[in-house]
């Protein structure tokens, strides 16, 4: 099958590598598949890796509706403390800490649980008055960066390294806008110790997980032998219901026609035609489904 007759609708989990920024994968998943409706959902820094979604043609539009929780492993290294609160920053302070113990460890990393207040790195994407934060950071600006609201479901202790700047590994469970590296700060300020992010590996997000994610080389070898498929758009909204629509009413639906439905649900969902083929995402308003984004004309 060629690139031409590929239909080009859907989503992709790119596994990022390592130095890429997030506009970088979109520019080459660009330039792979030659389309220029591409976008992704859930900013990695280029240090980090793992998944990222990507959304092509249509499927763009749907990326608001992505499920928001996230998984990480990440290796945090304290005894370091840095401008960025990752390796890639300048450092601020380096103390050695030989004496710490992984039960001193343990016991103050269970304070990141359930709903946290944090605030985020000073470099980072967030916006204060319209700038952002890491523009604002290289140019030597100070700015009172607010503080957030972050809920962290679930956090294991993988592995443990002692030493002068001991080194923890921990898989984290997370939901949107959580910042890995200021609980690597934060863990390192209540220890009094400083810390510091060393690696950071996405495993899931938006639905998609890193067992089935793709490399570029795998995306390019799939290209090459004609094999290359996207995830089909309504794959990672499973999390929201679904409603069949009569033949005549998805044609209505799908022309931006309002549609009485009684539903046993309430807020958003997928629609559907008969023959089981994804129209969209309707929102449900006094017993009336309201076309919010239709992905499939009919």
């Amino acid at each position: 099958m060629s690139l031409q007759n590929l239909p080009l609708e859907g989503f992709l989990n790119l596994n990022k590598p390592y130095d890429w920024t997030s506009h970088d994968c979109v520019a080459r998943v660009r330039k792979l598949l030659r389309l220029k409706r591409v976008g992704h959902a859930g900013t990695l820094d280029p240090a980090a890796t793992g998944v990222l979604p990507i959304a092509l043609g249509k499927a763009t539009r749907l990326l608001q509706y992505l499920p928001e929780n996230k998984a990480y492993t990440a290796t945090i290294r304290l005894g370091v403390q840095t401008t960025t609160d990752d390796l890639q920053g300048e450092i601020i302070s380096c103390e050695p800490c030989p004496g710490l113990t992984l039960t001193e460890v343990t016991k103050e990393l269970a304070q990141f649980q359930g709903k946290i207040e944090q605030i985020p790195p000073i470099y980072s994407a967030i916006q204060v008055d319209g700038k952002r934060l890491y523009d604002l950071a290289r140019q030597g600006q100070t700015v009172e960066v607010p503080k957030r609201t972050v809920k962290i479901f679930h956090t294991e202790i993988l592995d443990w390294r002692s030493g002068d700047f001991p080194e923890l590994d921990v898989a984290i469970a997370c939901g949107s806008g959580t910042y890995i590296r200021a609980i690597a700060r934060d863990l390192g300020a209540i220890l009094g110790t400083g810390g510091t992010l060393a690696a950071l590996l996405r495993t899931a997000s938006s639905g998609f997980n890193l067992q089935h994610s793709l490399s570029f080389s795998d995306i390019e070898t799939q290209l090459q032998t004609g094999t290359f498929q996207p995830i089909s758009p309504d794959v990672p909204l499973e999390h929201l219901p679904s409603v069949t629509l009569p033949s005549i009413s998805a044609v209505k639906w799908c022309q931006g026609q309002k549609i009485t439905l009684n539903g046993d649900f309430a807020g958003i969902a997928r629609v559907y035609n008969q023959d089981t083929c994804f129209l969209g995402i309707g929102k449900l308003e006094d017993s009336l489904l309201v076309p919010t984004t239709v992905v499939t004309p009919k």
